[in-house]
């Protein structure tokens, strides 16, 4: 924790303070423990940071927090709801107390705490983002709890093109024992494999067609013969929270010659950005590399072609720093992120591959292991 300490040094603070949930990544990134409900984590530098937490959940965050655990009734918060202070308040109230002086606070704490909180002592907005920055440089455990991820959602993407390579066109449509196979039929295929086996999936993306000119399309209905689709699974480990991410596009049947030289243009794209991945390299920069790959092999990089970043990280989020975009800064050795070029055009159609590894002192090493292949 020596970078949030060196953070609220920096800005003049006594303490850094989060609120949330697990689904907050820096709240379960600082306590390491699962709860739907919101706790509080404070910390001062050179000490071991706190969770406030209710008291039926006092011994479960003993066991599992990395933190040092105390309930509300012993961190002063319930005299002060009984001295009639609303919620926020005597969160804040609490918080201040336990802070003793200025709190640094992330960007997405809530504005009804703060401004409680701005009564008993002045709140500094981290607006640095102390807490993301260390969570994108990531230990051995951590790397090799997505390669974990990682594994599962290749054998998820196997089920789900196994469908689509199974299937029978008629008429243009895929069909598959007498129905046609749609988007939906495939997405549950993998979100029921990855449920089994202790992993979530949400949003992923199975879009064919015209759909797939648009990145983020979740797909819908039918699957076509000869028609691109892309299948982006982005799934969660329930019991650490960390991600994987990848995407494949596959074409049962012939795709049209324009798919086929976007295909054979991605695949290169991503070759190239890997070649050059390393520690020290900068994400604005390998995405620059690959805007001129492109503008050689004739795609702009603007309203169509190549519309997005190069990649990002993931980790206890599934788009987190580092940032392989535009305005990407330095990578270092620890660095988990994707390299996903893609290729988007109305009217004809869109192709995204998409591999995730982690950066090293000499390179890439890639968790993606599975095969990319545009025709079954």
């Amino acid at each position: 924790m020596n970078g949030l300490d060196s953070a609220i040094r920096e800005r003049g603070a006594a303490a850094y303070a989060a609120y949330g949930s697990s689904i907050d990544a820096n709240v379960r990134y600082l306590t390491r423990f699962r709860t739907t409900d919101p706790v509080v984590y404070v910390q001062k530098p050179g000490e071991r940071g706190m969770i406030v937490v209710p008291q039926m959940e006092h011994e479960r965050a003993v066991r599992e927090s990395t933190a040092a655990v105390v309930t509300r009734a012993h961190a002063g918060y319930l005299d002060y709801i009984k001295a009639g202070e609303p919620r926020w308040r005597a969160t804040a109230h609490m918080i201040a107390d336990l802070a003793g002086g200025p709190v640094l606070v992330p960007a997405n704490f809530p504005l009804a705490l703060a401004r409680e909180l701005e009564s008993f002592q002045p709140v500094v907005l981290d607006e640095r983002g102390a807490v993301e920055a260390m969570r994108a440089v990531k230990t051995p455990e951590e790397i090799e709890r997505i390669r974990s991820v990682q594994r599962a959602t290749e054998a998820a993407i196997e089920r789900g093109i196994a469908l689509i390579r199974s299937s029978v066109p008629k008429g243009g449509v895929l069909y598959r024992d007498g129905a046609p196979l749609t988007s939906e039929a495939v997405r549950a295929e993998m979100h029921a494999y990855l449920l089994a086996h202790g992993y979530r999936g949400v949003d992923t993306i199975v879009s064919c067609g015209p759909d797939t000119a648009l990145p983020h399309s979740p797909g819908v209905g039918p699957l076509r013969e000869n028609e691109p689709i892309v299948i982006d699974i982005f799934p969660q480990d329930e019991l650490t929270g960390y991600h994987a991410d990848m995407t494949r596009t596959v074409v049962k049947g012939e795709p049209s010659p324009a798919i086929r030289e976007m295909y054979e243009a991605v695949r290169d794209a991503k070759s190239h950005a890997v070649s050059m991945l390393r520690a020290g390299a900068v994400g604005a920069d390998l995405y620059r590399a690959t805007v001129e790959f492109f503008r050689d092999r004739g795609y702009e990089s603007n309203t169509q072609g190549f519309t997005h970043s190069l990649g990002h990280g993931v980790g206890l989020e599934v788009h987190e720093e580092p940032s392989l975009g535009p305005q990407g800064g330095a990578l270092v050795a620890g660095n988990v992120v994707t390299i996903e070029p893609g290729l988007y055009y109305p009217g004809t159609g869109g192709v995204r591959l998409e591999d995730m590894g982690a950066v090293t002192e000499t390179g890439f090493d890639r968790f993606t292991q599975y095969r990319e292949e545009l025709t079954l």
